[in-house]
């Protein structure tokens, strides 16, 4: 029987990538994931980090975002730009469509519903 207790952190191996290149804006940015979570339905958590760079994202999913370290611009299209650093929390809507450029390496911890 599975742990029905989860502990999120990063001593595991992460996934490394990086955004599709046709859409990055600016830099090189660098990520890596680390999924603790993979549930029936579509559900994920885990933490995200991101080095330095911009580009152009949209969501068709659901997720839910706390900011542990870094700063990183998030932009919807046609909206303002909103920065965001440790502490800030913040839900992205399926349909947002817009850039996330990141200032200083940003890691997050993210529940995704999709």
């Amino acid at each position: 029987m599975p742990a029905l207790f989860l502990k999120v952190d990063t001593s595991g191996v992460p996934e490394e990538g990086a955004p599709p290149a046709d859409r990055i804006i600016a830099g090189n940015p660098r990520t890596r994931t680390w999924n603790v979570e993979e549930a029936e339905g579509g559900l994920y958590a885990g933490i995200w980090e991101a080095t330095p760079g911009k580009w152009r994202i949209s969501y068709d999913e659901w997720e839910f975002c706390h900011i542990l370290t870094g700063i990183s611009v998030v932009s919807e299209d046609g909206g303002a730009a909103v920065t965001v650093k440790a502490g800030d929390s913040f839900v992205l809507r399926p349909g947002f469509k817009g850039t996330w450029e990141v200032l200083e390496t940003t890691r997050k911890e993210y529940v995704i519903r999709l």
